[in-house]
């Protein structure tokens, strides 16, 4: 069995996406890994080919400026660094430049590969979800964040991205996939204020199809409001990856959100305590077909 890693990225250091843990994160289990780094404002791609120059290659891209609306240039990206692994290699490893597989989960990561590997009805591996939000000390409690995702897919080139690369279909149709006992950390919305406005402005332009300069301009009118933005938290009790623990000690601030307040529409908070009675997420999306 041999599996090939792949992600796409751009301007990770000025935006100071944790993409060396993300990549780092999942190597273990990889033989090979493929980035596809766009064209940079900064030192992204002397950074990507710093982290472990003899497995990992890269694509130099161009993000088509055509694709911003509705974060389809991600899905363009993600397609870019599939299409680059070689027939060689049976599985392919997506994470995003925010995402962190936890250590403790590559045994099992592993051992689903293998098992399903002969098993030619199953099209990837599905993992669940914890979202961070405002610091490391904090996850996203509510029906607004996906609880699964898949992130292992076949070496199969019509399999796409989807979307704004959430997650993959084949041929327009949702993959047949099996969970995996595994959780990828998503700390994309882990930032100091200044730098969460920043980031959100730059990934504005890609889903409102405004230009960067503009949104900039209005990133530097203001700092993100954490407290308008969320609909539901609760305190991370666990631990973080090793791989994260300089980061969190460097980077983390002090954010003391209302754990109490519930900022949600009456239908969706009857199905939020629907969901905390019973355990059901009733009507949820979901991008997969589960099989067994």
């Amino acid at each position: 069995m041999k599996v090939c890693g792949f992600t796409f990225i751009r301007n990770a250091v000025k935006f100071d996406f944790p993409v060396v843990e993300a990549i780092s994160s999942v190597l273990p289990v990889c033989d090979h890994f493929v980035v596809a780094v766009g064209k940079s404002d900064d030192e992204t791609r002397q950074l990507i080919g710093s982290i472990a120059p003899e497995k990992i290659s890269i694509v130099d891209t161009i993000w088509d400026e055509t694709l911003k609306e509705g974060g389809r240039v991600y899905a363009d990206e993600t397609n870019k660094a599939l299409d680059a692994i070689p027939a060689e290699y049976d599985w392919c490893f997506y994470i995003q430049g925010d995402e962190v597989l936890h250590e403790k989960y590559l045994p099992a990561v592993q051992k689903a590969m293998e098992d399903n590997l002969g098993r030619n009805e199953v099209e990837g591996l599905l993992f669940d979800y914890r979202h961070f939000f405002g610091s490391y000390d904090y996850v996203g409690d509510c029906r607004h964040w996906y609880r699964k995702e898949i992130r292992v897919i076949r070496n199969d080139k019509t399999i796409r991205s989807y979307k704004d690369a959430q997650g993959f279909r084949k041929a327009g149709e949702k993959l047949s996939v099996v969970q995996v006992p595994a959780e990828i950390y998503h700390y994309g919305w882990v930032r100091h204020p200044r730098e969460m406005q920043q980031k959100v402005a730059a990934v504005k332009a890609f889903y409102d199809g405004i230009s960067e300069e503009e949104a900039r301009k209005k990133a530097a009118e203001q700092e993100f409001d954490y407290g308008a933005e969320y609909d539901a938290l609760a305190r991370f009790e666990g631990a973080h990856p090793e791989i994260m623990q300089e980061r969190i000690k460097r980077l983390n601030w002090d954010f003391q959100p209302e754990l109490s307040k519930i900022n949600m529409k009456l239908k969706y908070r009857i199905l939020y305590r629907i969901e905390k009675w019973f355990g059901v997420r009733l009507f949820e999306y979901r991008n997969y077909r589960l099989i067994d």
